[in-house]
């Protein structure tokens, strides 16, 4: 099991720095659904393996992330379901 979380918390890392990479080199836009997954996905992984370890301010900030990166999918939903010329409620 602890092999499982310690390749979880690496494949967490891989895709958060992945993220920041791609859109630091304009091959993903910071606003983007693929973004927010991979920070999404990469939090998730990362809060699994940080909890697992006993690194709560790590595993707090992980989840953090997730809820940002979640209130972020929430808002382009919203966004895209209002009708045209109006904007969603914040």
């Amino acid at each position: 099991m602890s092999a499982l979380i310690d390749v979880a918390g690496w494949v967490g890392a891989a895709l958060l720095v992945a993220a920041y990479a791609m859109v630091s080199t304009g091959r993903l836009q910071g606003s983007g659904l693929r973004f927010q997954l991979l920070n999404i996905v990469g939090g998730v992984a990362l809060t699994l393996n940080t909890a697992y370890h006993g690194a709560w301010p790590s595993a707090a900030l992980n989840v953090v992330w997730v809820v940002v990166g979640l209130g972020a999918l929430v808002r382009r939903y919203r966004l895209a379901m209002s009708p045209p010329g109006r904007s969603a409620a914040p």
